[in-house]
């Protein structure tokens, strides 16, 4: 079987990273059978909560990207990412697939806290570290992979925050 090239890109990154799971091991990309595009169908495919998955979304942030790692337990709040960045709310915003795309190299559905063309500042969800693990994509809708809080935060570089 032929492992879709972003799926083989994420899981050469985690490696690169040393990346592990809750139990120590190094993290392995799963391609399930079915795309999970939403935190709620990823929990209910591999059997966690809905806050346990992180859900990888873009934003244009003054005409940047930005990457918040988030519980799907809830949605973020962009007034609180603009103060963050000290930029005004108004230039925080979802963005376009378009711009995903060109940013991460993925689609939206599968975009994965890591492996894109060039590092994107990413604030990560407080909220996570409750779990003890965490799901996240893979680089592809029916991809996720499991992780600590702590692996995130340290294989996205990322900033620990309150985004909600």
């Amino acid at each position: 079987m032929q492992v879709h090239p972003n799926v083989q890109a994420i899981q050469d990154a985690l490696d690169a990273a040393g990346a592990r799971d809750a139990a120590g091991t190094p993290c392995q990309v799963r391609v399930l059978t079915e795309p999970v595009p939403t935190a709620a169908t990823a929990a209910a495919a591999v059997g966690v909560e809905v806050g346990q998955i992180a859900n990888s979304l873009i934003f244009d942030a003054n005409g940047d990207p930005l990457l918040v790692l988030t519980s799907g337990a809830h949605r973020v709040d962009t007034g609180k990412v603009a103060a963050l960045l000290g930029i005004a709310k108004s230039r925080v915003r979802r963005a376009s697939a378009e711009f995903v795309l060109e940013h991460t190299g993925q689609v939206v559905g599968g975009v994965s806290p890591l492996g894109h063309p060039k590092p994107v500042r990413t604030f990560v969800d407080v909220d996570l570290e409750v779990y003890g693990e965490i799901w996240a994509a893979g680089g592809i809708s029916q991809a996720v992979f499991p992780i600590t809080y702590e692996e995130l935060v340290r294989i996205t570089a990322g900033t620990p925050a309150e985004v909600a």
